[in-house]
């Protein structure tokens, strides 16, 4: 633990709802949900505004329709949301060469490494002054942490949503963290919450009264050792600038269940290669192979191939999530397909021995193909991969996607169906713009890129902070920091 409050954790509130409302001035102060669009859409995030009425991330969609039906339900652009978290890391960067990166809108700074800060008076003023400067430069707001350790600041920039800055001086820890839930702290999820609870533990401060020896009786001895260090506000883990992402992976919620066997290997194929173009646009590959499947009844299965050798390549992927997919019953019909690519490394190194098996895999499955063709072949004839239809039209013009008009300009999409695409013509620095519908394959409407948020007015202030410092920078207080953890209001 430090002596100063000089780990910062900064954490964007309600990120992606609120870089499309500045990205367009006619939902600034309006609900906005950004997710999946369909019925078996989930939540992403959801603007303060569309909160207010109970919506939440990974909430499905439809629900969230049902509890808002006024808010805006837009498809998630996540070349705007990189784009904007660059401007924030580059601000991060000008504080720290240690800046450890958690998500998009979530990261961590060593204020002492940067030489910015070190003491809580000069680690606060750094505070504020990165909140003015992501406000000046995307016209966001972002909650900020300080604390001497970075569980604390974590629990400091949750304390502070939204758009404020909480504080922990060091040597307030047990008594800040004893009248917490145990799930405020890092490794503390579901399963182990419920295991602890049943053992009569449900505070920071169970854990601490319960010593050492009994939490590695019940949790094993690394996650005991570590778990009890964390109660009593012991946090030693550093600010590491470099975080190499441990997997790779796409997944698809279908709005309808998928039963025929044909379409779900088609979609295997599908994410395969979308997850081999993520890979190679990341400069890595990666030895296993996982492929996700939920059934009509949310039951998860996951299974996993290890290769004998790093791969970028789409076929061997493609191959092994197809084996996988044949050792999973999908009889009741399937939700949700994912492909994923874990153990990474930064250069393909393909095993001969494993490339030499897969072409001798290759011969085989002709073989055994073209016998199953013959009349009296012995074999069930392979399944030829079909490509997937072209979508309807209307089906192509999702809401909140960005075009651009020849006559009108720059604009979104609001809706489409019936043939026509509905479209508001506005950009992050103009006044609200006027709506207009075209026919869907009206030529002169195109997709484009999304317009930058430089210099554009922020979607306004949310509500009241939970620690009730106003946005301000109060010190946090035993009362402040109690059950602690951002609460999305049961909107």
């Amino acid at each position: 633990m430090r002596s100063a409050p000089t780990i910062l954790h900064l954490d964007m509130d309600a990120f992606f709802a609120a870089a499309e409302q500045a990205a367009k001035p006619s939902l600034r102060g309006k609900p906005v949900v950004v997710g999946g669009i369909g019925t078996r859409g989930v939540v992403a995030t959801a603007s303060y505004e569309a909160r207010r009425f109970g919506v939440h991330s990974a909430m499905p969609v439809a629900q969230a329709r049902r509890l808002c039906p006024n808010a805006a339900n837009l498809m998630p652009r996540f070349a705007l949301y990189r784009s904007v978290s660059e401007q924030v890391m580059e601000l991060l960067g000008r504080l720290s060469p240690l800046v450890e990166p958690l998500s998009l809108d979530e990261a961590f700074v060593d204020l002492e490494a940067g030489g910015v800060a070190d003491d809580s008076a000069s680690a606060r003023r750094a505070g504020e002054l990165l909140r003015a400067d992501i406000r000046a430069v995307t016209g966001l707001t972002g909650s900020v942490g300080l604390a001497g350790s970075k569980m604390l600041a974590k629990i400091a920039s949750e304390q502070a949503k939204p758009d404020g800055l909480v504080l922990i001086e060091p040597g307030a820890e047990r008594e800040l963290l004893g009248p917490m839930p145990v799930r405020i702290l890092p490794g503390v999820g579901p399963a182990t919450g419920e295991h602890l609870r049943r053992a009569g533990m449900t505070t920071v401060a169970d854990l601490a009264e319960a010593g050492e020896d009994e939490l590695v009786r019940l949790l094993g001895k690394a996650h005991g050792v570590s778990l009890y260090r964390m109660a009593v506000g012991h946090d030693e883990r550093p600010v590491v600038a470099e975080r190499d992402a441990k997997s790779v992976s796409v997944e698809d919620t279908f709005e309808v269940d998928l039963h025929d066997r044909v379409r779900v290997r088609n979609e295997v194929v599908r994410l395969s290669d979308r997850c081999v173009q993520r890979l190679r646009a990341a400069g890595r590959s990666g030895r296993t192979v996982v492929l996700k499947v939920r059934r009509y009844d949310f039951s998860t299965l996951t299974r996993s191939e290890t290769l004998r050798g790093p791969t970028d390549d789409p076929t061997v992927v493609r191959e092994a999530a197809g084996r996988l997919l044949e050792s999973v019953d999908t009889t009741g019909g399937v939700r949700l397909l994912g492909v994923g690519v874990t153990g990474l490394t930064d250069f393909t190194q393909e095993d001969l021995f494993a490339q030499a098996a897969a072409g001798e895999r290759a011969v085989a499955d002709a073989e055994v193909e073209a016998e199953a063709a013959e009349p009296g072949g012995r074999g069930e004839a392979v399944v030829p991969v079909v490509p997937v239809p072209e979508l309807p039209a209307e089906r192509r013009w999702l809401a909140g996607q960005d075009v651009r008009h020849a006559e009108y300009g720059a604009g979104w999409v609001q809706g489409s169906g019936v043939g026509r695409v509905t479209v508001r013509f506005e950009e992050p620095t103009s006044p609200p713009g006027r709506v207009r519908t075209f026919k869907v394959d009206d030529p002169d409407l195109v997709a484009s890129e999304p317009l930058p948020l430089v210099g554009v007015p922020g979607p306004g202030p949310g509500p009241v902070p939970v620690s009730g410092d106003e946005g301000g920078a109060a010190p946090a207080t035993p009362e402040s920091l109690s059950g602690a953890g951002e609460q999305m209001p049961r909107l």
